[in-house]
């Protein structure tokens, strides 16, 4: 008899799940189980968590969703609450496991804690499998150290040359070991959060499998804005300006594949144009980061990026703390960075304007940007996180968010997230520092780039 163990991960569905197929064709029980890594809650010397209250909800949700899908097919989800280093040694003893089943990992804090694992358990044979991106990381035109610069000079020949898999189906049954019983996901209290700070936490979307196969089908089918995603992915307001994939891909509760599958449908059903083509698009994208993440290893996570430039930062932790708490003075800013301390999300508009604003005009050192998006998105991916970063200091021209937030007309937004401005008019809310509002603060420093941007807004009708 061969008792085999499921290690989830970033991997949390049961549909398109090859470690789990594989594991279910291969062995004659299984154990499934989930490892909370503590050290992933630390404090950091920035000054807060690595992970914060937001991210440990949404994968509470995300988890547990995952743990109620195996019940319904007569499974389980243990749960460990330290580390995976603690808790798959204690399984695989307890059970007689022989085989851990698993998605591959390329980061170095993943990958240094599956050797820490492998050399602990010798003697169990690991099965790990590739399920991260669209495109299978055998299946494109590049060995990874061959990966181009440019994401031009990476997508056209992968779009030409490479095809996604086909999606693997959800199991309808599971033969598990038996009498064994679930295990609660463990107290907020044990990874240094309150009670206070738990209750108020509200991530902008419900995790899991459910709900992400819930979006993919709303916003495809049910609702047809896929349509029209090319012209409104720019926006920062409500929910459905965008597919609002990136958590659900983030945690693996939803396939790219799969989201692939359902876009070639609809156009077959609905409307092939240049939405479909950018929802796609998106996802090769993010296909791209990772591999290139995969190529420069640790180097996305130095000051000085894989191309080794010099830059001198100010450093201003002054600065920097306003910036976190939104209260720079700059509306556009401030909004989306309350947006993300509250929800844990921001848009993609949101993330380039404050990066920009952060590198450029506050001159402060890019992974300290980077590390506190890490703290609070939901949708946080290692490669996608840090390689978005990178390119903002080192690749992408300045954004000028006095500019961006008249263009893209950001009243609303801006008086949704800052109080003190919600009964302002449409110049005053833009440009507060020129007018007298006591309540909201002044900003860190004017610009003489923005000149042009602040006399355009001074000219709008109210």
């Amino acid at each position: 008899m061969k008792t085999g163990l499921v290690w989830f991960k970033n991997d949390l569905r049961l549909h398109d799940n090859e470690a789990l197929t594989k594991a279910i064709e291969e062995c004659d029980k299984l154990i499934f189980c989930y490892a909370m890594e503590k050290s992933n809650y630390k404090k950091l010397d920035l000054g807060f968590k690595k992970c914060d209250i937001n991210r440990f909800k949404f994968l509470e949700q995300s988890v547990v969703d995952l743990q109620d899908h195996l019940d319904k097919l007569g499974g389980h989800l243990l749960i460990g609450s330290d580390s995976a280093a603690q808790f798959l040694p204690e399984l695989v003893e307890k059970y007689d496991v022989s085989d851990i089943y698993a998605e591959e990992e390329y980061a170095s804090e993943e990958l240094d804690l599956i050797k820490e694992i492998q050399d602990i358990l010798p003697k169990v044979k690991f099965h790990f499998y590739w399920g991260k991106t669209l495109y299978h990381k055998d299946d494109i035109p590049f060995s990874i150290s061959k990966i181009p610069l440019s994401s031009k000079a990476y997508r056209i020949p992968a779009g030409k040359e490479s095809e996604p898999r086909n999606t693997l189906k959800a199991p309808a049954k599971l033969n598990s070991v038996r009498k064994v019983k679930s295990t609660k996901f463990p107290s907020y209290k044990k990874f240094g959060f309150t009670k206070k700070e738990y209750d108020a936490a509200k991530p902008l979307l419900d995790g899991g499998e459910t709900k992400a196969l819930e979006r993919l089908k709303y916003y495809a089918f049910r609702s047809e804005l896929l349509t029209g995603y090319r012209w409104t992915r720019n926006q920062s307001q409500v929910l459905d300006y965008s597919s609002k994939f990136s958590p659900y891909l983030a945690l693996g509760c939803i396939s790219p594949r799969e989201i692939f599958e359902t876009v070639k449908e609809y156009e077959k059903k609905i409307k092939k144009n240049q939405s479909t083509w950018w929802i796609v698009f998106e996802l090769v994208w993010r296909d791209y980061f990772t591999f290139k993440g995969m190529k420069f290893g640790d180097e996305i996570f130095k000051t000085k990026g894989y191309k080794k430039k010099e830059i001198t930062f100010e450093n201003d932790r002054t600065k920097y703390e306003r910036w976190c708490e939104g209260r720079t003075g700059i509306p556009f800013v401030d909004a989306h960075m309350r947006q993300l301390n509250e929800t844990g999300y921001m848009s993609n508009r949101g993330r380039v304007n404050c990066a920009s604003y952060f590198v450029h005009d506050l001159n402060i050192d890019w992974t300290w940007g980077a590390a506190y998006f890490e703290s609070k998105l939901i949708d946080y991916d290692v490669s996608s996180n840090w390689m978005n970063w990178h390119m903002q200091a080192f690749e992408i021209y300045y954004t000028n968010p006095i500019h961006q937030s008249n263009k893209y007309k950001a009243q609303d937004l801006i008086r949704e997230w800052i109080p003190e401005l919600k009964r302002k008019n449409d110049i005053e809310v833009l440009i507060p520092w020129e007018f007298d509002i006591p309540d909201y603060p002044q900003p860190i420093e004017i610009f003489s780039k923005w000149e042009r941007a602040i006399n355009l807004i001074k000219k709008l009708k109210v």
